[in-house]
């Protein structure tokens, strides 16, 4: 058996940003249409006004301050509201495969390590922009990696799922060495018409590389412990998918991109992820307050708050639990890995911090690092 480590993280930053500010004068600009065309039916009661949207309500309600996309004038476009991508040819890079070259040449570069070096990749990432060939196997085939390649869908927990997939087979000696990487291109499932939702998301690609720690080559952090959770629920769902064409009525469904139950997944998930992280915590024989980090998911300041509180036992200290989705909103299982990586250069051998992602599923996953 082998001691795995993270020893490399990229971060993949899109050139263009969306500031509330310019989010909610496109959002209102579609409301006020929306409201004018349909004045009749709302003055009847047969449907509802569409309400305006603020900067701070955005802030209050998500701590987010702007987003990173893929696409901007696409999303601004009151009469689009949804990112512009060009279509391929099957002869260019897929736009995930794109992103994650840039993303798994930082984490490789970090670890000092080439693309030939790895002999597995795994895709993990909420959504993918086709069935198959495996977007991981066209990132292998870029990078000239070798072993095998596949995709994983754990929505916004796939990232610690792969990181545990992939830490196994290091262990096991299955494998020498890894790249799990996350092309979250998030805002093509957002709808941007809704103002419940339309400010969460953005796009980013992060990526890191976990090998035997024997084997590295600069500071590494050892995976001491990983564990993974799910419990089916409804509060978070994408209806879309290759069987939407079977259906007789194929109009633009509201159901067809990112939907959620925001009350009942704070109710629920909190307490699930507070207990999770505390439990492996225990498993492991490793005290609260021996934790330098927790790099937790960034979907919520909010919850990110409330769990940082539960399991520290204590309101968290500045820095130990740091947040980007202020900058980057969030993306998805990316959010994590983000903070991991922009947010760990400081700590010193012996400090231990837990990396944690949750969402859909519902599904929660935690790694234990120990810097080396």
């Amino acid at each position: 058996m082998y001691q795995p480590a993270i020893t490399g993280s990229g971060v993949f930053t899109p050139d263009l940003a969306i500031s509330n500010d310019e989010l909610v004068a496109s959002f209102n600009a579609y409301a006020d249409r929306f409201n004018a065309e349909n004045a009749a039916a709302i003055a009847a009661g047969e449907i509802e006004a569409k309400p305006q949207s603020s900067a701070e309500f955005i802030v209050s309600a998500s701590g987010v301050e702007q987003r990173y996309v893929m696409d901007k004038d696409g999303v601004l476009d009151p009469a689009r509201m949804y990112p512009r991508l060009r279509a391929r040819s099957d002869e260019e890079p897929g736009i995930m495969a794109e992103m994650a070259l840039d993303a798994c040449g930082k984490a490789l570069a970090q670890a000092g390590r080439s693309g030939g070096d790895i002999d597995l990749v795994i895709c993990a990432a909420s959504n993918h922009e086709r069935a198959y060939p495996a977007i991981a196997i066209e990132i292998q085939n870029l990078l000239g990696a070798g072993g095998f390649a596949f995709d994983m869908n754990v929505a916004c927990s796939s990232a610690t799922f792969g990181i545990q997939a992939a830490a196994d087979m290091v262990r096991s000696g299955s494998v020498r060495r890894a790249l799990v990487v996350n092309p979250e291109i998030c805002s093509g499932h957002l709808e941007w018409r809704d103002r419940d939702c339309h400010f969460i998301f953005g796009d980013v690609c992060t990526a890191v590389v976990i090998e035997r720690a024997d084997d590295a080559q600069g500071p590494r952090f050892d995976i001491h412990g990983t564990r993974c959770a799910t419990q089916f629920s409804n509060n978070i769902r994408n209806n879309n998918g290759f069987l939407r064409r079977t259906r007789d009525q194929m109009e633009d469904r509201r159901d067809m991109q990112f939907m959620q139950n925001g009350r009942k997944v704070f109710k629920e998930v909190l307490p699930m992820v507070s207990a999770h992280i505390l439990g492996h915590l225990d498993h492991a024989e490793w005290p609260a307050d021996s934790l330098k980090r927790l790099w937790l998911h960034q979907a919520n300041k909010t919850m990110n708050d409330f769990i940082g509180k539960k399991v520290l036992g204590r309101v968290p200290e500045p820095g130990e639990q740091p947040n980007i989705l202020q900058d980057y909103a969030n993306t998805s299982s990316a959010g994590s890995i983000i903070a991991f990586a922009k947010h760990s250069s400081d700590l010193v051998p012996g400090d231990r911090g837990v990396i944690c992602s949750f969402g859909a599923g519902y599904s929660v996953g935690s790694v234990l690092v120990e810097r080396g």
